[in-house]
């Protein structure tokens, strides 16, 4: 590695270890990018004279892989900030009924005792319905804790439009094909017009759970914060399972993933169908201005969509498409600028999912659009837990549940590439 790489890569490993400064991440990251361009550029000079060094090769992909794991750093704790933000504190409730609620399910919780609880969720107007084998709704805050956490690792659920639900089912009617006008002189007829063409989306709720298990000692513990406690434990899982399901789900005990619709290549898009361009080959990207495909696909989308499109795609792919520049040689993929915000690649934020496929023949590595259009998560209001100290005794079991569902909501918002010659 030559000086000037060498004095700029130098302090990046105490930037990895500071992984939760985002100040710091976007710096180490900047300085990183710096670090990689100057290398990946003597590595291509090197190839250009016959004289390609594995051990050069293999320097530019460490430092490849140093941005990737410091920018996913970045992406995570841009999420938590957001996913605060969005869902508060975590604080107390002001509303006596809640606050009235979340005592006696705390009582529930570390004793067993229900304290008139199902009465108490009504009067806090958690919920209106009967049901004696479904557990007890947890209260506000403590959904709102597991909410912020799985804000924090589900990709989709940062980028789709999130709404919840009291109903076990959601109906929707999209226009597929709008009212149409004409030009008339002043004594022409009017002749009728075509009148809207309207179909009905439906999505229905699956369930999803999740049962950590606890002691009685753990609970009678009384500086044992039960509601941070259960949305660790049930997040990480409900996340994983969701992420999963937005990506590549059947739709039949799951919500239905981006990549289970029907596909056709974009000149014969049809609606009930994902649009998709090809990369170029077979097996990955042209060799030459591979970037061609990024661009036949950004404007494969409508204007209206493009102004808020992002792109999604996992890590290793997001580390393939780093080194692409454009005529003039400038690298296409930029680092954050500022915490808060993302990479970009063309222009367009780039957003990370390791449930996106890696780059292979006809696959669907990469999607573009504006997802908060294209995609609907929703969640059914209220998270039950059933608290079970027989099964594994001495050990209480918490078989948590949470209604929710996924589909895509607009069929023109999203595009995809797929790797193809």
């Amino acid at each position: 590695m030559n000086h000037v790489s060498m004095s700029r890569f130098r302090g990046i490993a105490a930037v990895r270890a500071d992984a939760n400064d985002p100040v710091a991440l976007v710096t180490g990251i900047k300085t990183a990018f710096e670090a990689f361009k100057a290398e990946n550029d003597k590595q291509i000079a090197d190839i250009r004279k016959g004289m390609g060094d594995v051990v050069q090769a293999e320097k530019v992909e460490r430092i490849n892989t140093t941005i990737t794991e410091m920018q996913s750093a970045l992406d995570q704790t841009n999420a938590q900030l957001a996913a605060l933000k969005l869902n508060g504190t975590g604080g107390g409730d002001n509303d006596p009924a809640r606050a009235e609620h979340a005592k006696a399910f705390n009582q529930f919780f570390r004793k067993g005792a229900d304290a008139n609880l199902r009465d108490l969720e009504v009067k806090a107007k958690l919920t209106t319905q009967s049901d004696p084998d479904g557990g007890y709704v947890v209260p506000t805050q403590m959904e709102s804790a597991i909410d912020r956490v799985l804000g924090t690792m589900s990709a989709m659920r940062s980028i789709a439009t999130v709404r919840p639900i009291g109903a076990a089912s959601y109906k929707k009617l999209v226009n597929v094909g709008g009212a149409t006008s004409g030009w008339v002189g002043e004594n022409s007829g009017r002749p009728e017009t075509a009148t809207p063409r309207l179909i009905g989306l439906e999505f229905g709720m699956k369930e999803l759970y999740a049962q950590p298990a606890a002691t009685q000692t753990m609970l009678d513990d009384s500086s044992m914060n039960i509601e941070q406690w259960l949305a660790d434990e049930v997040s990480v899982e409900f996340a994983e399972q969701e992420g999963a399901a937005h990506i590549s789900g059947n739709g039949v005990d799951e919500p239905r993933g981006l990549l289970s619709y029907d596909k056709v290549a974009n000149a014969g898009y049809a609606w009930g169908k994902l649009g998709f361009v090809t990369s170029g080959k077979a097996d990955g990207f042209a060799a030459s201005n591979p970037s061609d495909a990024f661009l036949d696909l950004i404007y494969a989308l409508k204007r209206g969509y493009r102004q808020n499109a992002s792109w999604l795609m996992n890590d290793a792919t997001v580390g393939k498409i780093r080194k692409f520049k454009d005529g003039q040689g400038n690298y296409l993929w930029q680092p954050s600028a500022l915490a808060g915000e993302p990479a970009s690649f063309m222009g367009y934020p780039v957003v990370d999912d390791d449930n996106m496929p890696d780059v292979a023949a006809d696959a669907f590595p990469i999607a573009f659009g504006d997802f908060k259009r294209g995609y609907l998560i929703l969640d059914r209001i209220g998270v039950r837990v059933l608290r079970d100290p027989f099964t594994s005794k001495p050990n209480i079991l918490f078989y948590t549940t949470k209604r929710t569902g996924g589909g895509v909501q607009n069929f023109e918002a999203m595009k995809l590439m797929k790797v193809s010659a």
